[in-house]
């Protein structure tokens, strides 16, 4: 899949047939912020305005903006992987051992 990217955040590209137009919206935060616009370049220009408004709107607001992927997730596991996890790693924390399978799996995936 395809995102446009700027200041660190992503956004998404979707053609919609009924009006011929194309919408996005920034991915990966809770906040919703759209935009459209009739062509890519002009898309590619809706989003980066959307992302300066969406910063300058949280700074007046007096309130952090939402990051995407900052770094922490939670995952649901069944308590016997979670049993096996925590022997698996031994002396390393959950998450030192959850990140060196996650950067090994991703180095095999390429």
């Amino acid at each position: 899949m395809a995102y446009l990217t700027y200041k660190g955040y992503f956004g998404s590209i979707e053609p919609q047939l009924d009006d011929n137009k194309l919408y996005g919206k920034l991915l990966f935060i809770r906040d919703l912020v759209t935009y459209e616009a009739d062509t890519l370049a002009e898309l590619k220009k809706e989003f980066e305005a959307s992302v300066d408004a969406y910063l300058e709107d949280c700074e007046e607001l007096g309130r952090e903006p939402d990051k995407p992927c900052k770094g922490t997730f939670n995952v649901r596991i069944p308590p016997e992987l979670h049993r096996k996890i925590v022997l698996a790693a031994g002396d390393k924390s959950l998450n030192q051992f959850v990140r060196e399978v996650l950067e090994e799996k991703l180095a095999h995936n390429g």
